[in-house]
């Protein structure tokens, strides 16, 4: 490119200044994300040095395949590939200056969930490409160690991400507060919102790419399309996706769904690392009634489920909580079924004989088939409170299958990994899925597997 793009230049402004401390840039293909990253990288190299910079993606193998030859395309382009050196054995590009740009990979090991790996980093500012393929806490200890001689080269601690659109911390963080116009606006309860810009770039807005590269992206099918041309942050393409975001815009639209049938109480019971109990009242599959508590003492929990049993008509008998940790003592008082998440999964019957079904546990064969319920508009939720409603599509979004391209048995994501993805417990999903096993429970010696029932 022979200049900066107009939205290339918006960033550059934020880079620059000595306030904004994070910036997301991108939302669609083409728009020059890593060219920024990498000329931002080079300016800051060679204006500081003795600097040191990141540069960092999920992976460290596709980083060194698309992030790095664009950095030494665009040096190659800039006449300088003399002023550095790169080491592939170190994953360092170390320039004749001093300056330093380490390549990190920031992959979410299950060995290394608080990236100690990091700990004794320290670096000027950081460029994570494709952000939206690491996690939370990755983006956060990164920018904890934004601390090398920032009094000394008087710069302000700067992380600059790019990505595309994608419904998890970035569009939580970045995409929908700059939306709401509260970005670069102080927040108590989301004080970095105050030193954060979101830029929004766009295929069109760059003029450099052929026509037939745009026509391309044109013709991918509807999600992918709404994603990468037209930058729509409601569009998940991943194949994993287990339930569409029409399918949730329905679920809380519930006009195709009746009240009918035997009434259920949910219950997913607060613990280790989650701070409320959330109760769902259901009448066959609509949910009419939604109810939490902060985590209490087990009187406290069970006393408001009798409560909601009362209220609502509804059986010991169908009643089922979280039986996980402290949940066992709110089965044991309450004297209702328990959930156990990660107990085999419950038989069913095709062609007159029990089968064991090819889940890997019981949440993922009620968290698959609730999906599917979802999806064929056969379940749904009656709330009116918006942030309810945010929260709850938030974690229906990633019910993802697990592996999906190995040949094993069905399971879903786990927790852990959708907290990373999120930023926080999810605490809504489990009291859904728990609603499929009382079509799965063993009634009368028999298991009734009601796929697609009104009433039960």
């Amino acid at each position: 490119m022979d200049k900066l793009l107009i939205k290339q230049e918006h960033a550059v402004y934020y880079l620059k200044d000595n306030e904004t401390e994070e910036i997301l840039y991108g939302g669609a293909a083409g728009g020059g994300k890593s060219a920024l990253g990498c000329l931002w990288l080079i300016e800051m190299c060679q204006t500081y040095p003795g600097s040191r910079w990141l540069m960092g993606r999920s992976k460290l193998k596709t980083l060194k395949e698309t992030t790095l030859n664009t950095f030494f395309e665009l040096a190659s382009r800039l006449k300088i590939t003399k002023q550095f050196v790169y080491n592939d054995q170190s994953h360092t590009i170390n320039w004749k200056n001093g300056s330093q740009i380490l390549l990190k990979d920031l992959f979410h090991y299950p060995s290394d969930p608080e990236y100690d790996r990091l700990g004794s980093l320290e670096i000027c500012g950081a460029f994570i490409d494709e952000c939206n393929q690491v996690s939370y806490k990755a983006w956060q200890v990164v920018g904890s160690r934004i601390r090398y001689k920032l009094n000394e080269f008087g710069i302000t601690p700067k992380q600059l991400g790019t990505c595309n659109p994608a419904k998890n911390w970035t569009y939580k963080e970045f995409f929908k507060p700059n939306r709401e116009g509260l970005l670069g606006k102080y927040d108590e309860k989301n004080p970095s919102w105050e030193k954060s810009r979101f830029i929004k770039a766009l295929p069109t807005d760059n003029p450099h790419l052929p026509q037939k590269y745009l026509d391309k992206l044109l013709r991918m099918d509807k999600n992918s399309r709404e994603r990468l041309y037209y930058g729509n942050w409601e569009y998940d393409d991943d194949p994993a996706t287990l339930i569409d975001t029409d399918s949730i815009a329905d679920y809380f639209n519930p006009i195709h769904i009746q009240g009918v049938g035997v009434k259920y109480m949910t219950i997913d019971v607060a613990r280790k690392g989650k701070d409320k109990t959330v109760f769902r009242i259901w009448h066959g599959w609509l949910c009419i009634a939604r109810e939490s508590i902060p985590k209490s003492g087990l009187d406290v929990v069970v006393a408001r489920a009798k409560i909601l049993q009362q209220k609502h008509g509804i059986s010991i008998s169908n009643t089922v909580a979280d039986e996980d940790g402290v949940g066992s003592g709110v089965v044991d008082f309450l004297k209702c079924s328990g959930f156990v998440n990660n107990s085999s999964p419950l038989e069913v019957m095709e062609g007159g004989v029990y089968i064991k079904p090819n889940f890997d546990n019981l949440k993922s064969q009620c968290s698959i088939k609730m999906a599917e319920m979802i999806t064929n508009r056969q379940a749904g939720e009656m709330c009116d409170d918006s942030e309810v409603q945010e929260a709850t599509s938030e974690e229906m979004e990633q019910v993802k299958t697990k592996d999906i391209d190995k040949d094993s048995k069905q399971g879903i994501i786990p927790k852990d990994r959708v907290k990373e993805l999120i930023g926080r417990s999810p605490d809504e999903w489990d009291s859904i899925m728990m609603r499929y096993w009382f079509a799965l429970r063993k009634v009368r010696g028999a298991t009734l597997l009601r796929v697609g029932e009104r009433s039960v």
